[in-house]
């Protein structure tokens, strides 16, 4: 560190208190045909230099709108209607950036030199056409004109701080070669390049399993501490923000409903929003009311499906990948199986094994159909394959991606109907009213199209039409993890009525351990393709025997900033 780095790093310790970001009265509209939309509504907060700040609220409450027009990046036809972003500088000059033109050469010089964002797709934020380094090193040459050898070097060192394994290879590898965890990596080295004084993190843990998640805000305090810079974090979990937030702003609909220091907006909440954002998160602590109202189920059931030694391996045969490897599970009526591990543990792939939507090169899947007769699916000829898939149904993760954009509702929960020949004209169409009222949905909805449905909405879709052949076993890929917590509750209470209703049984794929303990039976822990452990959901939640399982529970984030956990967790390493 030179004299001046070092200078101006004690300046930063000695004035922990100064504010580095004062919003006051920020406003940005978006307008649409029919009038505008008031992303950010009269929005004001102060941003200290150190400190954390996080920003939460539901899908749609404009907290990434925010963070977008601090750095003058709101996609267009979105503009900063009024306000002022003032930037205070460690020389004690001062900027207002509301007022600077979004494609001017000062805000450029601002972006990434004294404001760097993570953005919360690293796919999509990073070029797959560039390698890792050169994206790196663009911002170095472009900000601190280094050289190209500087440069290079200046990143090496960059990824071993972000701690990206062998970061003298690393700097020469593409995006696609890296994981998701290791993807937000690159975008905090990328983001950390040139000691920013201030960085906006937008919900850079949502698309990451728990330890990674962990790892990803260890990684970003340590940083943090180390350069003295403030973090302005987005996110809609809760309990992320108790593990990391000073201060907390609550948003809903682009107003404040809510803020102050993290520990009054969780023990004393005046707001009625928070009260209920906090309640969601705390529901999911605990065990379903209908789940506790149900009789349980007997022990001597015989399994509605039976899989032994199941084995899918990818890759060639001389170094396959082992992502399903000698798994067993047993499934009874009306139970659910929570599938639980981190990504690449196989819990997909499994689910999907058990459809036959992939073939597995060994092992048993024994279905057992209402006559009483079993069939190996594994073995199954194309008719009676078909014959089986009308009982076994699939929920998707993605309800953007899993539903057709070109085809309303009615036909998108009506096509099964449709080509099994079960249904169709007036039939079909009352079918799928009847569907749709079951899943909470409005029968007069069935003509729109996807994209005017919520989240939470097309989620529900996907059970409707999951649901539409009768089937006796759903498995649920993820089903609510793209959801924000207070829709996820009442997706899990929804599909818990309809297993009553309806008898189904529940293959339950998650890594939110949360949602595992709120709706399931019983738990398998899966890691890198094989099943650790196995028992009740009471037991694996409060009493793990797998050092595996214990690393992944103490790595789950706790809704009390007075409980704060993550930072001392268990780690796991395979023997």
């Amino acid at each position: 560190m030179n004299v001046t780095d070092l200078a101006s790093h004690l300046e930063q310790r000695a004035a922990p208190s100064q504010p580095i970001l004062e919003v006051r009265d920020l406003v940005t509209h978006f307008p649409v045909r029919n009038g505008v939309v008031k992303a950010v509504d009269g929005v004001s907060f102060t941003l200290h230099r150190g400190k954390t700040l996080c920003i939460v609220g539901e899908s749609g409450s404009g907290k990434s709108v925010t963070a977008r027009s601090i750095l003058q990046i709101v996609d267009a036809p979105g503009r900063i209607v009024s306000g002022s972003i003032m930037l205070n500088r460690l020389d004690g000059s001062s900027v207002d950036l509301a007022g600077l033109n979004p494609r001017g050469r000062e805000i450029r010089a601002v972006r990434g030199r004294e404001i760097a964002m993570i953005f919360q797709e690293p796919m999509s934020s990073l070029s797959p056409v560039h390698t890792v380094g050169d994206q790196i090193m663009e911002v170095l040459r472009l900000h601190l004109k280094m050289s190209r050898k500087d440069a290079r070097a200046r990143c090496v060192e960059l990824l071993t701080q972000v701690e990206i394994p062998k970061p003298d290879a690393a700097v020469d590898r593409y995006t696609f070669e890296f994981s998701g965890g290791m993807r937000q990596r690159v975008m905090i080295a990328m983001s950390l390049a040139c000691n920013p004084s201030l960085l906006i993190a937008d919900e850079p843990t949502t698309a990451l399993d728990v330890t990674t998640q962990a790892e990803i805000l260890d990684l970003i305090k340590r940083l943090q501490q180390q350069h003295g810079m403030a973090v302005m974090f987005i996110t809609h979990d809760m309990g992320v923000v108790a593990e990391i937030a000073d201060e907390v702003l609550v948003m809903h609909y682009g107003k404040i409903k809510e803020s102050g220091p993290v520990d009054t907006i969780f023990h004393a909440p005046k707001d009625d929003y928070t009260r209920m954002l906090i309640g969601s998160v705390l529901k999911l602590e605990q065990k379903a009311e209908i789940r506790l109202r149900r009789p349980p189920i007997p022990e001597d059931a015989l399994p509605v499906l039976q899989v032994r030694n199941l084995q899918m391996h990818f890759g060639s045969l001389k170094a396959p990948l082992k992502a399903v490897d000698d798994v067993s599970l047993d499934l009874k009526p009306g139970e659910t199986l929570g599938i639980v591990g981190e990504s690449g543990s196989g819990k997909t792939t499994m689910g999907r094994c058990l459809l036959r939507v992939y073939e597995p090169q060994g092992g048993v899947i024994d279905y057992r159909r209402t006559d009483g007769s079993v069939v190996d699916l594994l073995k199954a000829d194309a008719q009676t394959l078909k014959a089986c898939r009308r009982e076994i149904r699939m929920i998707f993760q993605d309800p953007v991606g899993s539903l057709n954009p070109r085809m309303t509702v009615a036909q998108i929960v009506g096509e099964p109907l449709l080509v099994n020949g079960i249904a169709k004209g007036k039939e079909l169409d009352d079918r799928v009213a009847d569907l749709l009222s079951q899943v909470g949905l409005e029968p007069s909805w069935r003509e729109r199209y996807p994209h005017a449905f919520s989240g939470g909405q097309r989620q529900r879709i996907g059970i409707a039409r999951a649901i539409s052949l009768n089937p006796r076993i759903i498995v649920a890929d993820e089903a609510t993890s793209a959801l924000d917590v207070s829709v996820r509750s009442h997706v899990l209470d929804l599909m818990m009525n309809l297993q009553d209703r309806l008898g189904l049984s529940y293959v339950f794929i998650s890594h939110d351990i949360g949602v595992i303990r709120y709706m399931c039976d019983r738990v398998a822990v899966m890691y890198r393709g094989t099943v650790v452990e196995t028992g009740t959901a009471e037991q694996v939640c409060d009493a793990p025997r797998h050092a595996y399982t214990q690393a992944l529970l103490s790595a789950i984030p706790r809704p009390d900033p007075r409980a704060r956990s993550i930072h001392n967790r268990h780690r796991y390493t395979a023997a």
